[in-house]
């Protein structure tokens, strides 16, 4: 059996005839290159730039934002507190 240069492997497959079995090869799968350079420098930025998003979505939502509500909480709480003060 002669396959393509770039040919991995050939599938294949017991077909059943009338009277007797038969080795196929239905189909050959070639693998080329599986990305071109340009294409792989495309993909790797595509996954640095979805995990800087990932990594800064954390962020935000552990620190930044948590940081952020107590703080204007903390702030209006001693605002109130001020005003309650100030009409005394």
């Amino acid at each position: 059996m002669r396959l393509h240069k770039n040919t991995a492997f050939c599938l294949n497959i017991l077909a059943v005839s009338a009277k007797q079995f038969n080795l196929y090869c239905i189909f050959v799968i070639e693998f080329d290159d599986m990305f071109e350079f340009d294409q792989y420098l495309g993909f790797l930025a595509f996954l640095s730039i979805l995990t800087i998003g990932f990594w800064l979505m954390i962020f935000l939502l552990t620190f930044v934002i948590p940081y952020w509500l107590f703080g204007a909480a903390k702030e209006w709480l001693m605002e109130r507190q001020a005003a309650k003060k100030s009409l005394k």
